[in-house]
């Protein structure tokens, strides 16, 4: 059942427009390559995307740790790897939500081995679980609280992706 709305539309696209610029000016060269990892971060890239003010690519990485549950089984599965080369790119990798951070190691791991100039992850939620955080993670949205969240790209079984705002499910 859905609770209260934990973060609304316009809170959200406020934030969104302060990342783009932030990583705007973060990468004032070099070729960008945006990886949003689907289906979770597709409403969040498509508006961060718009807001960086720069040329870049985009591409999407595919990765399941969680199935129908509500909390990761641990065990990551790439469904689809990115297509375009990452040698000497600047990779920005989106995320959703960071929970508890199995899937970004791995996909981190997996994309250092293709010899990108840099990586790093932005993610528009961070529910601060991880004891020891990569430094990769350089753009977050904001500190989620430790509830299943759903809306804006986030979902449960597939429900809920469509809402405009984040919504604790509890």
């Amino acid at each position: 059942m859905l609770q209260n709305v934990v973060f609304d539309a316009e809170t959200i696209a406020r934030r969104v427009r302060e990342l783009g610029k932030e990583i705007t000016d973060a990468y004032p060269e070099g070729e960008l390559l945006v990886l949003g990892l689907l289906k979770g971060s597709f409403i969040f890239l498509g508006d961060l995307v718009r807001q960086i003010e720069r040329p870049l690519q985009i591409d999407f990485l595919v990765a399941s740790s969680y199935g129908t549950e509500k909390i990761s089984s641990g065990n990551v599965r790439l469904l689809y790897d990115p297509v375009t080369r990452l040698e000497g790119k600047h990779i920005l990798i989106v995320e959703d939500i960071i929970d508890t951070g199995k899937t970004l190691r791995v996909l981190l791991d997996l994309l250092s081995e293709r010899a990108p100039s840099s990586i790093a992850v932005c993610a528009l939620l961070d529910k601060e679980l991880m004891a020891d955080p990569p430094t990769e993670i350089r753009f977050v949205g904001f500190k989620a609280p430790k509830a299943f969240l759903v809306g804006y790209g986030l979902d449960h079984s597939e429900e809920y992706r469509h809402l405009p705002y984040i919504v604790d499910l509890d």
